[in-house]
C-alpha cells in the first residue's frame, strides 16, 4: 500500500522492512507519467543532459566509496519536487538502494567472484554492480534494467569511473529461456510478491540449466524475508549500513548478500 507523502523523495515505507516508497507516488502521478516517457527527449544527449542537471555526483556516503555515481540527494531538484513534474517512469537508478550496496561491497572485497566470469546484473539501477564485477576483471557484463534511461544513466556512471560503458539491455529478461551465465547479481529485487515468485523460478531454471552462481543483495525487507525462498539461501556476508542510507530506509541497518542454492 502506497501512501501521499509530502515532496517528490520522500522515503516512507508502509511497513518496517518494506521496500521504500521511492517516490511520492499517488493517482496524478501514476495517470501522468503514461504520458511523460522518453521520447518527450529528442536524443540521448538531451536525456544526459536532464541527468546531470538533475543529480549529483556522489562518492561515500555509502559502502563503495570506490565508485562515483550520479545518484538524488537533498540538494536535488526532484528530492521534493512535485511528482507530476518528473518527465519519466520511477526513476529508481537514481537510487543507490542497500541491498545494491552490499552486493557490490562483498564484489569488490572478493574480486574471485566476478573473475573470468559471464555476468548478469539484474535490475541493473545505477550499475553500481555491473561496475563491480567488470573492475574485479569479469570477462563479460551486461547490466539489465527494463527503464530504457537507466541504459544513459549507466553508461554515464561508467564514464565516471573511466570504464568502457557496459552494455546494457532493457529486455524483461524474467522468464525468458535461461542463458549460460556464470554469475547473475539481484540487489534489492525482491520488494513484490508477484515479482518475487517469478524470480524464484526463474532463477531455479538458470542454476539448473547452467549451473549459474546467484548472488542475492538485500537489507532485510518483509516479502524477502518471508517468501519461500530463504529455504534455499546461505548468507556470504554482512554489512553494517552508514547511518545516512539507515535514515533513508526505515531505519534498515545492515544489509546481506545471500547465495541461492535450490
Amino acid at each position: 500500500m502506497l501512501t501521499l507523502t509530502q515532496g517528490f523523495l520522500r522515503f516512507k515505507p508502509t511497513l518496517p522492512g518494506a521496500m521504500p516508497i521511492r517516490f511520492a507516488q499517488h493517482a496524478r502521478f501514476l495517470v501522468v507519467a503514461k504520458y511523460h516517457t522518453v521520447e518527450c527527449f529528442s536524443s540521448e544527449n538531451d536525456i544526459r543532459k536532464f541527468i546531470v542537471e538533475n543529480t549529483e555526483v556522489v562518492q561515500g556516503n555509502h559502502l563503495t566509496p570506490e565508485i562515483k555515481m550520479r545518484l538524488f540527494t537533498p540538494k536535488c531538484r526532484f528530492w521534493r519536487a512535485r511528482p507530476e513534474l518528473w518527465p519519466f517512469s520511477d526513476p529508481y537508478w537514481a537510487i543507490y538502494w542497500p541491498g545494491g550496496q552490499a552486493l557490490t561491497r562483498f564484489l569488490f572485497d572478493n574480486p574471485g567472484t566476478s573473475r573470468g566470469k559471464k555476468v548478469l546484473d539484474l535490475g541493473s539501477g545505477c550499475g553500481a554492480s555491473a561496475m563491480a564485477a567488470s573492475l574485479r576483471g569479469a570477462s563479460h557484463v551486461l547490466a539489465n534494467d527494463i527503464d530504457p534511461v537507466a541504459t544513459t544513466a549507466i553508461k554515464m556512471n561508467c564514464e565516471l569511473n573511466n570504464l568502457k560503458p557496459l552494455p546494457v539491455s532493457v529486455e524483461n529478461l524474467i522468464g525468458t529461456k535461461a542463458e549460460d551465465w556464470d554469475l547473475i547479481l539481484l540487489g534489492d529485487m525482491f520488494y513484490d510478491t508477484e515479482l518475487s515468485d517469478g524470480l524464484h523460478s526463474w532463477l531455479k531454471q538458470c542454476v539448473s540449466t547452467h549451473r549459474t552462481q546467484v548472488l542475492i543483495g538485500d537489507p532485510g525487507r518483509a516479502n524477502f524475508e518471508n517468501h519461500k525462498i530463504q529455504k534455499w539461501l546461505r548468507e556470504l556476508a554482512h554489512y553494517e549500513l552508514p547511518l545516512c542510507v539507515t535514515e533513508e530506509n526505515y531505519g534498515l541497518t545492515s544489509s546481506k548478500v545471500w547465495e541461492f542454492l535450490p
